[in-house]
């Protein structure tokens, strides 16, 4: 397995963990749980960016 498909996969599994913790914030409404809320949602939507890049890189350097 080459270091791209696991970082890929590390990433992966980041941004499980990440909307993971996102949903059980969306149960409470306080203010703190809104801007924990907000910060966790744009950290997921960047790991989400962050793993189709890495994905993209090991699909180019498989086919090479």
């Amino acid at each position: 397995m080459s270091v791209l498909v696991t970082l890929a996969i590390l990433s992966a599994v980041a941004t499980l963990v990440v909307l993971i913790m996102g949903i059980m914030t969306m149960g409470h409404s306080d203010e703190k749980n809104l801007k924990r809320k907000n910060k966790l949602m744009r950290m997921r939507v960047g790991l989400q960016g962050l793993t189709l890049v890495l994905l993209l890189l090991a699909a180019v350097s498989y086919s090479n």
